[in-house]
């Protein structure tokens, strides 16, 4: 019915698919505010289609029905929670589920991790987190190093030369993973370049053919993706055996793994996904920030003033990235504007009640962070991109529930955080950030958020 019309589906709405795919999900009417199904088989995803994203699906619905809403997908009942304050209300015993990997588990067709022993999958997940940040910490010269050759690049261009940034930023976000998360063997550029190609490949059928079967359909695209996700995990599989059992000069993500007691299809699994979502984060994290920063002159110059106060001269160090407070705003002002990640999700598996409301069992339950990011009375003047508001406390509470920093910050984001900060440092300090005139930024709303064209700057260096 509503074939033709399935392409337009961003990746959130994967995600939904995905994990109504995995979970049942309740039929019984809850008494929420919200959409009747406009169609009897596909209940309101014509109107996320119209929509053109589920992000803006959600902000049209909370504007015309309050902070708590639902509608279906399909003939499954959806709940979705637009406030900070109906977010607080929901403590629940329920399974979070991280939208990377419920996502990309279920169309690799990686099930291992997302059923089975809860203890096993807790171990599992502070591994995966420990993994993360003992390579930053044995990788932080590489990081930098990098940054440092970005840096040359974007001197060696004359002024007036617009710099593609998605471009770069993307390809400095893939250097870093690829060798933060498996080795040396990715210093190698051509290495990088292939890994990029297949990560191209299955990360643009993401978005497509999930839900109508189309990739299926398509033998041509199928044979593509699994011919980029067959290379992809034979990449894997090889680096696994390399490292196995040997001692190297750098600690890397996948050496984490290999030291616990993980089987060979996990610890492929965990890389993979490591490798997909720390990428896309990375690169829109430092995109965003950069081209904030190329619009807002006065935010770029206290942030030059406190990378001279800070590192002076010098380079900068593990140690002294606390002190590096007001980047740290910065980054999380770029997550809060750019919506970096603009929906979550988290099962009803017990029933529960928000704000006089049932939510019945087994319903799935979207957070609109995208529509809270945005919320003015959680964020004065909330369309402003304004770092000093993090000087609050309640700022930084509010964008800690919403799972962007603190404890509950996804171990992808805080890799991200930590790249961006090293990329920063070696930027502002050397170089002017400008923006081109003229142009119009749209914003492309999936899994991660991004700019829908390339962005473009230009630089200047700083006498």
């Amino acid at each position: 019915m509503l074939d033709f019309a399935i392409f337009a589906v961003t990746f959130l709405l994967i995600l939904v698919g995905a994990v109504l795919y995995l979970y049942p999900a309740s039929r019984q009417a809850s008494g929420i505010p919200g959409l009747t199904p406009t169609d009897e088989k596909d209940g309101n995803l014509p109107d996320i289609i119209a929509s053109s994203s589920l992000h803006e699906f959600l902000v049209n619905l909370h504007e015309k029905y309050g902070p708590l809403v639902s509608f279906w997908f399909g003939r499954r009942l959806v709940v979705s929670l637009g406030s900070i304050d109906l977010l607080k209300q929901h403590i629940n015993p329920n399974r979070l589920l991280d939208p990377f990997e419920t996502m990309l588990k279920s169309l690799l067709r990686y099930q291992s991790s997302l059923n089975g022993d809860t203890g096993e999958s807790h171990m599992r997940r502070k591994l995966y987190e420990n993994g993360v940040t003992k390579s930053l910490q044995s990788n932080f010269a590489l990081i930098q190093k990098l940054s440092e050759e970005l840096l040359a690049k974007w001197l060696s261009l004359p002024e007036a030369q617009h710099v593609p940034l998605c471009q770069h930023m993307l390809g400095f976000a893939m250097k870093s993973v690829t060798q933060t998360a498996m080795g040396s063997s990715f210093e190698d550029d051509r290495e990088v370049i292939r890994f990029r190609r297949h990560h191209d490949a299955i990360w643009s059928e993401i978005g497509k053919g999930f839900l109508d079967g189309s990739l299926d359909k398509n033998m041509t695209r199928k044979k593509l993706y699994e011919d980029a996700l067959m290379e992809m995990e034979s990449t894997l599989r090889k680096v696994t055996k390399e490292r196995r059992g040997k001692s190297f000069n750098r600690h890397v993500f996948i050496d984490t793994l290999l030291q616990g007691n993980l089987s060979d299809q996990q610890i492929l699994e965990d890389t993979m996904i490591f490798s997909l979502a720390g990428c896309i984060i990375t690169a829109n994290l430092c995109t965003w920030a950069v081209y904030f920063l190329t619009n807002s002159e006065d935010v770029q110059q206290n942030l030059y003033k406190e990378m001279d106060r800070v590192l002076g001269k010098g380079p900068i160090t593990h140690e002294k990235i606390k002190q590096l407070r007001y980047c740290r705003q910065v980054l999380c002002e770029t997550v809060r504007t750019a919506k970096l990640t603009p929906v979550a999700a988290q099962l009803q598996e017990l029933e529960g009640r928000v704000d006089q409301h049932t939510i019945p069992k087994e319903t799935l339950v979207l957070y609109a962070l995208g529509v809270m990011l945005q919320d003015s009375s959680s964020w004065p003047s909330s369309y402003k991109f304004d770092p000093e508001r993090f000087n609050e406390e309640s700022a930084m509470k509010n964008l800690s529930l919403l799972g962007f920093s603190g404890s509950q910050e996804c171990p992808e984001l805080r890799f991200a955080y930590m790249v961006a900060t090293v990329l920063l440092s070696v930027l502002v300090r050397k170089l002017y950030l400008h923006p081109v005139k003229g142009q119009v930024m749209e914003t492309k709303y999936e899994l991660v958020t991004s700019p829908k064209e390339e962005a473009w700057i230009t630089v200047s260096k700083r006498s």
